[in-house]
C-alpha cells in the first residue's frame, strides 16, 4: 500500500441546466472531462482508469460519455449510489491511486433529469428506498403521506428537528437566504436572485415547515476532475495540487432507524465525518470552507451539526451568529448549493469537488474563502451512502 496522499491536479463543470434546456449528457460528460485534463495539464492518454457516477442511465452510460474525449482502452467502472454517485466515483477513483495500482485516474459524473420530483426508474420491482418510508410512516403516521418521497423524507425530518430542539422554522428560510447570497457570486449557479425570509416562507408549502424555495431543483449537468499519485504531480511539474487529507464511505445502519432525522442520513454523516477527522488528525474548527448537501435546507441545518460545525441542537444559534457565512467561522456552500447551484444527481459530488478545490487553489472570485487551508465535502444519498472527503492545500 502506497503511504502518499492523492491530489487533485484538475477539475471542472458545466453550468447545470434545467430539463429541457439541457446538451445530451454525454457532450456534458466529456466537456466536463476535456475541462478538468485542460486544467491538470495532461492528456487523456494518461489517465489510467475513469470512474463514472450516474443515476438516471443504461449500464455503460461512463463508456460513452469517456468516448467522447478519447477510446484509449482503459477501464470505465459505471457507478449509482443515488445522490452520492459523484463522490463514490471519486472515492474509488483516490482509493486507486493511493493504494498504488496505478498513478492517474478520472473521476465523472453526470445527469439528464426530468422535470418535477424524483421518481424511481423501475416501478416493477422491489425499491431500494422503500424501507425509509415505511418506516417514516411508522415513526409519524400523522405526518402528510402524500407528497413525493424526497420531500417526505426531508420535511419529515425538519419537522422533528423543530419539534425536538424547540428551533423556529424560520431557520430553514435564513439558511436558503444565506446560501442564495452565495450564489449570486457564482457564474456556474443555476439560480442567482436574492431571497428574503419573507419570500421563503411565503413561497408554495411542499410539507410542514417546507416551502418550494428551501427544495433544489431538478437539474441536468457535468463535472469532473483528475487524480493523481504525489509522484505523478511532481513528474509533470504541477505545483497548484490539492490533496485529499482524508475520506470516508458510509451507509445504514440500525442506528439510521430510530428516527427521522437519522433516515436521512445524519447518522451516516456524523460516522463518516468523524471517520475522516480522525484520519486526518484535523478536527472540524480547523475548517475554512464547507460545501455540504443542501437538497432541501432542512438537511443542511441536521448537517450542521452532524458534521461537528456546531453542537447537537445549537444550529439556531449557529445560524443567527452568521457562522455559516463570511466572517463567521465557516463559509458553508459558497457555490450557492445544490438549492441555487442545482443538483443533477450524478454531477454533483464532482461539482463540489470542484468548488472546493478553486478555494483552495485561490481561484473562486467574488466568493473566494479568505485564506482558505482546509476544505470539508459533504454527500448522501438515500438508501445509502454517505462520502466525506477532506480536502488540504499541497
Amino acid at each position: 500500500m502506497s503511504s502518499s496522499k492523492a491530489r487533485i491536479i484538475g477539475v471542472n463543470m458545466v453550468k447545470f441546466a434545467k430539463p429541457g434546456s439541457h446538451e445530451p449528457y454525454e457532450v456534458m460528460g466529456a466537456k466536463a472531462i476535456q475541462g478538468a485534463l485542460q486544467d491538470a495539464g495532461i492528456g487523456y492518454g494518461e489517465v489510467q482508469q475513469a470512474f463514472a457516477g450516474y443515476v438516471y442511465g443504461d449500464s455503460t452510460c461512463g463508456q460513452r460519455v469517456a468516448y467522447g474525449v478519447g477510446m484509449s482502452g482503459i477501464p470505465v467502472f459505471n457507478l449509482n449510489n443515488y445522490c452520492a454517485s459523484g463522490s463514490s466515483a471519486l472515492f474509488l477513483a483516490r482509493q486507486a491511486v493511493e493504494s498504488g495500482a496505478i498513478d492517474c485516474a478520472l473521476a465523472f459524473g453526470f445527469e439528464e433529469m426530468k422535470p418535477g420530483a424524483l421518481a424511481s426508474a423501475f416501478g416493477d420491482r422491489t425499491s431500494p428506498v422503500g424501507w425509509i418510508y415505511e418506516r417514516q410512516r411508522e415513526l409519524a403516521p400523522d405526518l402528510p403521506q402524500d407528497a413525493p418521497r424526497a420531500i417526505k423524507a426531508f420535511g419529515s425530518a425538519g419537522w422533528e428537528y423543530i419539534n425536538r430542539h424547540g428551533a423556529n422554522p424560520d431557520i430553514f428560510a435564513r439558511v436558503a437566504v444565506k446560501t442564495r447570497s452565495h450564489a449570486v457570486h457564482n457564474p456556474y449557479s443555476l439560480f442567482t436572485k436574492p431571497l428574503t425570509v419573507e419570500e421563503v416562507m411565503g413561497a408554495a408549502p411542499m410539507y410542514p415547515y417546507l416551502t418550494r424555495l428551501m427544495a433544489c431543483p431538478p437539474t441536468c449537468g457535468a463535472a469532473a476532475a483528475i487524480v493523481c499519485s504525489e509522484a505523478f504531480a511532481r513528474k509533470h511539474g504541477i505545483g497548484n495540487a490539492v490533496e485529499i487529507a482524508a475520506q470516508a464511505m458510509t451507509t445504514d445502519t440500525e442506528a439510521s432507524k430510530t428516527d427521522l432525522i437519522n433516515l436521512v442520513g445524519a447518522d451516516m454523516t456524523r460516522r463518516a465525518a468523524r471517520e475522516v477527522y480522525e484520519k486526518a488528525g484535523i478536527g472540524p474548527e480547523d475548517l475554512n470552507v464547507v460545501e455540504l448537501h443542501d437538497c432541501f435546507t432542512p438537511n443542511e441545518v441536521i448537517s450542521y451539526e452532524g458534521l461537528g460545525l456546531c453542537p447537537e441542537g445549537g444550529a439556531e444559534k449557529f445560524i443567527a451568529d452568521g457562522d455559516n457565512t463570511y466572517g463567521g467561522r465557516y463559509v458553508v456552500n459558497p457555490s450557492g448549493g445544490l438549492m441555487s447551484k442545482g443538483h443533477p444527481l450524478g454531477a454533483t459530488g464532482l461539482a463540489q469537488c470542484a468548488e472546493l478545490v478553486w478555494h483552495l487553489r485561490g481561484q473562486a472570485g467574488q466568493r473566494q474563502v479568505e485564506n482558505a487551508r482546509i476544505a470539508l465535502q459533504h454527500n448522501i444519498g438515500l438508501g445509502g451512502a454517505c462520502v466525506v472527503t477532506m480536502y488540504r492545500r499541497a
